[in-house]
């Protein structure tokens, strides 16, 4: 199951007895402050969580499975994250 953003506003809804709105609202204002850190090169570390960073990465040379050409992809930056040792524990564990 994938936990989407709907299901965080009604989780937290459910839980902390604020309206549905201002639950709703909070979500969307620590997205958007985790989007601007990442857009401006800063790192996001969110304690006993993880760390996500924007990293750049360099031309390189792909490959279309479905038909085995060869593709050039650009230049980009991806999101990376990088789980704490508390949370990665916690998976591994099953608690």
């Amino acid at each position: 199951m994938t936990l989407v953003k709907d299901d965080l506003v009604q989780r937290l809804y459910d839980q902390s007895g604020f309206s549905k709105y201002k639950v709703r609202a909070a979500v969307e204002t620590v997205f958007e402050l985790i989007k601007k850190a990442l857009e401006s090169g800063d790192d996001v570390l969110i304690s006993r969580f993880g760390k996500f960073s924007a990293k750049k990465k360099g031309p390189r040379r792909g490959r279309n499975h479905a038909t085995g050409e060869n593709l050039p992809i650009d230049a980009g930056t991806v999101v990376a994250f990088r789980c704490s040792p508390v949370m990665r524990d916690r998976i591994n564990d099953g608690r």
